[in-house]
C-alpha cells in the first residue's frame, strides 16, 4: 500500500532547549513553502518588534522574575500581618476578647502560609532535570495544600474558643482597644489582599491568589470584631462568643474557596477561554484544514500545552515540520504564559471526512 493512503503522525515539540531564530527561520529551505509571502514577512516582523523568545535561558529568567515578584509579596505580607497579629496579641491579653482571640489566630496563621510559599518559589526556580523532567513548579500546588490545612486548623481553633467562651461568659474590657485592633486588623488584610491577589494573577500563581482571597476574608472578621465589642458595651456578654462563631462561618467560607482553587489546579484545570483562545488560533495557521484534541496544563506559573492539526497528505516532511512550527509559535504569542507546546501532525487521507476524529497511524 502506498505511503500517501495512510495518515502520518508527527510530533514537534519546541520547547527551551531550541533557540528560535534557528527553529522558526533556517532549518530548511523547505519552510518557505508555508503560507505567502505576506505572512512569513510579517511573522519575522513579529519576533523583531516582540520581546517573545523560545530561548531556555529567557525561560530561567521568566521563572525567576515570576519567583521574585511572588518572595517580595510574601515577605511584605509577613511583615505587615506579623505587625497586625502582634499589635492584636497585646489587645487580646488586656481584653480578654474571644472575637479578636480568633481573628489574631487567624491573622497569624495566614502570615505564616508565607513560610511554604517561600519554599515553594524558591524549588520553583531549580531547573528540570531526568527525575523532574517538567521542573519543580508543582511544589507550588503542594503548597496550596498547605495553606487550606492552615485555614482549616485555624478556623478549629477559633470555634473552639467561641464555645469555651459561651459555656463560661466572661466580661470584655479595654472594648476602645478592641475596636481600635478590629480596625487595624481590617487595614492590614485588605492591604495584603490586594496584594497578594494582584501579584498572583499577574505571575499564574493560584497559591498565592487563594492566599490573598483568604487575607481578604479575614480583613472582613476583623470588621466583625467591632459588634463583639459593641455588644459587650452594652452589656452582652454573649455578643463576643457569638462574634466569634460568627468569624468561624467566614474562615469556612475562605476554605472552600481556597480548597476549591488548589485542588482544581491539581487536576490540571485551564480556563476554558485559553483552550478557545488556542483552538481559533490553530485554525487560522496557514496550512491548517482542521484541528484535533487541545490540551493544556499549569506547571508552576507557566502553562505547557499539546495540540492535534491536521494537514493535507500531499505535503512533504519538511512542510509538515514547518507548519507544525507556525502552529507553536501561533500558539505561544497567543496564550498567555504558554511557555511550551507539542503539536501532532495528522495527514487528511484523500477523500476522507476533515472532521471525522483523529487517526495516529504510522506507514507499512
Amino acid at each position: 500500500m502506498d505511503g500517501s493512503e495512510h495518515t502520518h503522525d508527527l510530533l514537534h515539540t519546541h520547547d527551551a532547549d531550541e533557540p528560535a531564530h534557528l527553529h522558526a527561520h533556517g532549518r530548511s529551505p523547505g519552510h518557505g513553502h508555508v503560507g505567502s509571502r505576506w505572512a512569513r514577512l510579517r511573522h519575522q516582523a513579529g519576533h523583531v518588534l516582540t520581546s517573545h523568545s523560545h530561548d531556555a535561558g529567557d525561560k530561567v529568567d521568566s521563572v525567576m522574575e515570576t519567583s521574585r515578584d511572588g518572595m517580595r509579596t510574601l515577605w511584605l505580607s509577613l511583615v505587615i500581618l506579623g505587625t497586625t497579629t502582634v499589635v492584636q496579641a497585646v489587645v487580646v491579653a488586656l481584653s480578654g476578647s474571644v472575637a479578636l482571640l480568633g481573628d489574631t489566630v487567624h491573622n497569624a496563621a495566614d502570615a505564616l502560609t508565607a513560610v511554604p510559599l517561600g519554599i515553594a518559589f524558591v524549588l520553583g526556580r531549580r531547573a528540570a532535570n531526568r527525575r523532574y523532567t517538567y521542573g519543580y513548579g508543582r511544589a507550588e500546588d503542594l503548597a496550596g495544600i498547605a495553606i487550606v490545612l492552615t485555614i482549616a486548623a485555624s478556623s478549629a481553633l477559633a470555634a473552639y474558643e467561641a464555645v469555651d467562651r459561651l459555656a463560661d461568659p466572661r466580661d470584655v474590657t479595654h472594648l476602645r482597644a478592641v475596636a481600635v485592633a478590629a480596625v487595624i486588623g481590617f487595614v492590614g488584610n485588605e492591604w495584603v489582599a490586594r496584594y497578594r491577589v494582584r501579584t498572583g494573577r499577574r505571575i499564574g500563581s493560584a497559591a498565592l491568589v487563594a492566599d490573598g482571597l483568604h487575607a481578604r476574608a479575614d480583613g472582613f472578621t476583623s470588621l466583625a470584631v467591632l459588634l463583639g465589642a459593641g455588644g459587650a458595651a452594652v452589656g452582652w456578654r454573649w455578643a463576643d462568643p457569638v462574634v466569634g462563631l460568627l468569624i468561624t462561618a467566614a474562615i469556612l467560607l475562605v476554605l472552600k474557596d481556597a480548597a476549591r482553587e488548589v485542588c482544581r489546579r491539581l487536576m490540571d484545570s485551564v480556563d476554558p477561554a485559553l483552550v478557545d483562545t488556542a483552538e481559533k488560533t490553530l485554525r487560522e495557521v496557514d496550512g491548517v484544514l482542521d484541528i484535533g484534541q487541545v490540551r493544556m496544563r499549569w506547571i508552576g506559573h507557566a502553562l505547557r500545552a499539546e495540540a492535534d492539526i491536521v494537514i493535507d497528505p500531499h505535503n512533504s516532511v519538511v512542510q509538515a515540520h514547518a507548519m507544525a512550527v507556525a502552529a507553536e509559535h501561533a500558539l505561544i504569542h497567543a496564550v498567555p504564559r504558554l511557555t511550551a507546546a507539542t503539536v501532532h501532525i495528522d495527514h487528511l487521507v484523500h477523500g476522507a471526512d476533515p472532521h471525522a476524529p483523529l487517526a495516529h497511524h504510522t506507514a507499512a
